[in-house]
Formats: structure tokens, sequence, C-alpha cells
């Protein structure tokens, strides 16, 4: 084969694997020599914490990247380059200091991204050496999937149906490195550092191994294995967070140790033989590939509204608003579902997505939060934070989003409990000061009488808060918040 460049760079981003990697396969196809290189990029790193579960994740499973690599090598030696420092400039240096012609990654979606790579690619074209980047991330991007006006879709239905009219054995193929692994080529000696410890970077150890977070594409592959065993149940479990229902690939997904084409087949031949469970599976994938559609075509989203006239609803503000925030963030506003949801979320760097349906809803409809503020909380605290999925979902739940539901449609907190925490285990499990509640009681402890709270042996407002607002009173405030989309 003859190969259209002498020397390439794989920039690895949000792709921590090496089998069914497009940009990899891409690199290795073009290229006579190939270098690999991640990396840890203090633009993004010095906004966060210093102890931080995702950023533990990836360095986990660059590890394993690492090994992935040296295995498929011919060659001896440490075979992927990491940097510490601004991306664009380590890349550029890089770039020069390896004498190559080209740079491969995968596309990137989010404006920061966009922007980054915008700098990547002037200061190459500069000197002479070409940017290439492939779709991997999703199975549709950008505009491939279009209405008949030739219009972004802005309705999941309709996507959904052409999502699935348009895929193709061709758009799930497998890219398989394997076959030129011959130009896998070691970093020189004094690039050959190997992955940085976490102190090495600034940060500290986090619970993410007490937690028992399987990281690498060993790690996804474990989970997608478990979840194949439960794959068909998928849609009567889903809902319930004290049941073993979801994929847990939500953090794969995010970083890349599994490939969106496996997950999707996968999907799609179960739902070829009947699989109802699959179906719905398959049905949050496509969800994901429409919320980054949505951010491609209608940037604005990333600042405000979809529906620019949602920006004008007058949110809390102030201290109140800053009190009423800060009760939500530390679980204590005495709706235990909400709290327990945000114990969660805290403690592990996950949430249960009908949990954060209900605690979303709970800050904006019951709190009269700005969507935002939880918007970048779950930023802050989501191990699988993604933003076009977090944007998404937060619009969702203000109703000022994309196929939203309706503004006038307010979850109750307690009889979402009821439904689908209803024997309390997911509640005792976060919140251990209710335990002693009966179940009928467990969902709203201010409706326990003294006799049956001292029984449970519970204090309220001194072991568990009293409900920061009443439900009733706050549904009629959102209504009249929400009126002006009447007008």
């Amino acid at each position: 084969m003859n190969k259209q460049f002498d020397a390439g760079l794989m920039w690895f981003r949000r792709d921590l694997r090496a089998n069914d990697n497009a940009a990899l396969s891409l690199a290795l196809q073009a290229c006579k020599r190939v270098y690999c290189v991640f990396v840890f990029d203090t633009g993004i790193l010095d906004l966060l914490p210093r102890r931080d579960r995702r950023v533990e994740f990836i360095r986990e499973s660059l590890c394993e990247l690492d090994a992935s690599l040296r295995t498929m090598c011919t060659k001896a030696g440490s075979m992927l380059i990491v940097r510490h420092g601004t991306a664009d400039m380590e890349i550029v240096a890089l770039a020069h200091r390896l004498g190559v012609q080209a740079l491969f990654a995968a596309h990137d979606y989010e404006p920061q991204a966009l922007a980054r790579d915008a700098r990547v690619r002037g200061k190459l074209a500069d000197a002479g050496i070409a940017f290439h980047t492939c779709k991997d991330h999703v199975i549709f991007e950008g505009r491939e999937l279009l209405t008949q006006a030739g219009t972004a879709y802005g309705v999941f239905t309709p996507y959904k149906n052409k999502w699935l009219a348009s895929v193709t054995a061709q758009h799930l193929h497998s890219h398989d490195a394997q076959p030129f692994t011959s130009a896998l080529t070691p970093a020189p000696a004094d690039l050959t550092a190997g992955v940085p410890t976490l102190a090495a970077l600034g940060f500290e150890n986090t619970n993410l191994g007490e937690l028992g977070i399987r990281t690498g594409a060993s790690g996804a592959c474990q989970l997608l294995e478990d979840f194949n065993e439960r794959m068909d149940r998928y849609h009567e479990t889903r809902d319930f967070p004290a049941v073993k229902g979801p994929s847990y690939l939500g953090v794969h997904l995010r970083f890349g140790t599994v490939s969106i084409r496996q997950l999707a087949a996968t999907a799609l031949q179960r739902q070829s033989q009947g699989g109802r469970g699959a179906s719905v599976w398959l049905g949050e994938l496509i969800w994901r590939d429409f919320y980054f559609s949505i951010l491609a075509n209608f940037p604005h989203v990333a600042q405000g509204a979809y529906k620019p006239e949602y920006d004008a609803i007058p949110w809390e503000h102030g201290k109140r608003a800053q009190a009423l925030f800060a009760a939500w963030c530390e679980g204590r506003t005495g709706y235990p579902l909400v709290d327990a949801a945000m114990a969660q979320i805290n403690q592990t760097g996950y949430m249960h997505n009908r949990l954060r349906m209900v605690a979303g809803s709970f800050l904006v409809k019951d709190l009269g939060i700005d969507w935002r503020w939880g918007e970048s909380y779950f930023a802050q605290h989501l191990n699988d934070f993604d933003l076009a999925a977090n944007n998404g979902g937060w619009q969702w739940v203000s109703s000022s989003g994309c196929d939203a539901q309706p503004w006038f449609r307010i979850f109750n907190p307690v009889s979402q409990s009821e439904k689908f925490d209803s024997e309390g285990k997911f509640i005792r499990r976060y919140l251990p000061q209710l335990a002693r509640l009966p179940n009928a009681l467990l969902h709203a402890p201010w409706s326990a009488s003294a006799a049956q709270l001292q029984e449970a042996g519970l204090v309220l407002g001194q072991h568990y808060p009293l409900p920061i607002v009443d439900h009733a009173e706050a549904r009629k405030r959102t209504l009249e918040r929400y009126a002006i989309m009447k007008k």
C-alpha cells in the first residue's frame, strides 16, 4: 500500500482505546510511521478541584491504552507520549519535534474543543503540516441527518425514525487497526517518561477504586458483558434507582474507552431478535446522537435556551436563591428522593437517569433556580459529564429545550419517590438517618406523627431537614413564573 505520509502523529482525546478507533486506523493506513500522544490539557485541568475522579479515570485508562498499543506494535518501546501543558502548544511543538507531516484526531464537538482545534490547524498549516480529523464519537454527526426541508431536527421522534432508517452496516463497521500496526512507532527515548502519576499532575487520589469504577477498554468490556445479561429487561428496570438496570457505560462513552459503533450494533442486533429492552436502550443511544446534533446545529444552547423566549423567565435571585441552591447541592431540601440523589452524585460522581430528571425538575420548578446553575453543578461533579447531553437534559427539565417536557409539567418529588423507590431502598442507602421510618412515611417524613418520629429516632430539623418549600405552593409559583410563555 502506498502511504501518503512518511510520519504522522495520532492525538488521542476522547477516544482512549486502541480497538475500533477511527482516527488511529486512518493514521496507520496513511502513514509509514505513526507516533501516539495524549495531552493532559492544563487549560482544562487548572479549572478542576484537586480530587477529580475523571482525571483519575483518564490516567488509569491511559496506562491500559499504552499497554494495548505496545501489544499491537511489532517494535519494542513505549508507545504513548504523554504531555502536560496547554494542548494546542504541546501538540504543535511535538509535531515539529517529531518531524511529522500530518496530525490525526477524532472530531470533538464542544465549543472550546472546536476553538482549540482551529488554533492547532492554523499553526500546523503555517508549517505545512496537515490536520486530519474524522468521526468516531457518534454514529451521525453535524448535518448528516436532516428533515425533508433540509433543516436540522429539533424534535426527537422524527430524528430517531430518520436515524433508524439511515443507519447501515457501514456506519457500524469496526475500524480494525490490526492489519496496519507495523506503522506504530515507539516514542523517542527523551519522550518516554510514561503516564505521569496523579501527584505529578497536581491531583490527589479519589474514591474511584473504592467505588469499583472500572477504567479503560477492559472495564468497558466487563460492564458490557454484564449488561448483556440484563439488556432484555432494561425497559422494566431502568427507572428504578435501587435496581441494577442501567449499563453504567456513560463514563466509558464520554472518554471513548468503548466504541459507540459497538454499542449501537449490539443494541440493533438484540432489537432485531425482538428484545424490547434493547430497543429502549438503543433509543437512549440515539438521544445521545440527537443532543450532539443539537449542539452542532444550534450552538447558542451552550449559553442560553434553545427556545430563546425562555431566557426571559424571571428566576429567583440574590441571597434567597443562593441559599436554596446550596440546600439543593448539599442534599438538604427535606425531600428524601431529591436529597438521596444529590448524595449519590456528591459521593460517587454518578446519578441515576430518573433521578437526574427528578432532581433537575425540583431545582428549576420547585425552587425557581435558573437551570444553568444546575447544569454547571452537574458539569463539575458527573463522571460522565458531556456538554451536549448535560445541556440537553437540563433544558429538557426546564422546558426550554428541543422536544422538552411541557412547561406546565412539574414532577412531584413525593409521588416520584413512591413510584420509583417504593420500598425506600435507594433512600435508605444514601440517607441512613431515615432508615427506621416505615415505607409509608419515608417519602414524606414531615407527615409522620410525633410518636412515629420518636419511634424512628428522628428529630426533623436536627437529624433531617424539614422541606425548604411546599411543593403545592412552589408549583403555583412556577406556573406563574412560566406564564410569560402564554403571552
